[in-house]
């Protein structure tokens, strides 16, 4: 797997279920809105179908969530099938105590925890320049800016933010960089945050403000200038 299109290559999973390329990354978690339970229900049976179906409503934030984290489009890939591998296998003993939502981004993010824990002692700037700059932008920011204001030096500055940005978040602890996209790029509320990572709302509220002020200050030059 290394190439990212709208969404990772279809790959087999158990007893022939298809997992295809997704048709595009929502700008927003609508997902997390969805009633899944008839869906779950009907997958707990064998309906291949259904749990295709929950992928369909997923796929994007899921796929979204592991590209911000790892910056990279291949184990952006191999964190996004393998999440829903685990869903897939597990799914029997989804008990409905949590959403759907909850318990996929649960897995995902642990998956994306392991891999910047493993990752964390390499250089984690030319990570965050060439995955960041290369993989996000070829993906998102395709289209032209052909708005009058447009220009050379505006595009410019907009790429050169972006890798700072990176490069900022890739100074972040793991658990920091985790909560920070979840709340700030995925838009997920603090409490589901608590929920999804196992840990207290009031933890997660101390760990963003850390890591709030660690972007705030290595990012202080960039807005004076």
């Amino acid at each position: 797997m290394n190439e990212l299109c709208a969404g990772p290559k279809a790959t087999s999973y158990p007893d022939g279920l298809i997992l295809g390329c997704p048709p595009g990354i929502p700008q927003s978690v609508r997902a997390a809105r969805v009633d899944d339970t008839l869906l779950i229900r009907q997958a707990q049976q064998g309906d291949k179908a259904a749990f295709e179906e929950l992928v369909r409503h997923y796929d994007g934030p899921v796929l979204r969530l592991a590209l911000h984290l790892t910056r990279s489009a291949e184990d952006a890939q191999d964190i996004y099938q393998e999440a829903f591998l685990r869903a897939y296998l597990n799914l029997v003993r989804f008990r409905f105590e949590c959403s759907f939502y909850t318990w996929i981004y649960r897995i995902v993010t642990n998956l994306c925890l392991d891999h910047l824990r493993k990752n964390q002692i390499r250089n984690r700037r030319a990570v965050a320049e060439q995955h960041f700059e290369g993989d996000e932008r070829n993906i998102l920011d395709q289209v032209p800016d052909i708005r009058p204001m447009a220009s050379p030096e505006r595009t410019f500055r907009n790429h050169e933010l972006r890798r700072r940005i990176g490069e900022a978040l890739s100074r972040l602890s793991p658990r920091e960089r985790m909560i920070f996209e979840l709340r700030h790029y995925q838009g997920v509320r603090l409490q589901t945050v608590a929920v999804i990572l196992n840990t207290t709302e009031n933890t997660v509220k101390n760990t963003l403000f850390r890591a709030k002020h660690k972007m705030q200050t290595y990012l202080a030059d960039v807005y004076q200038s």
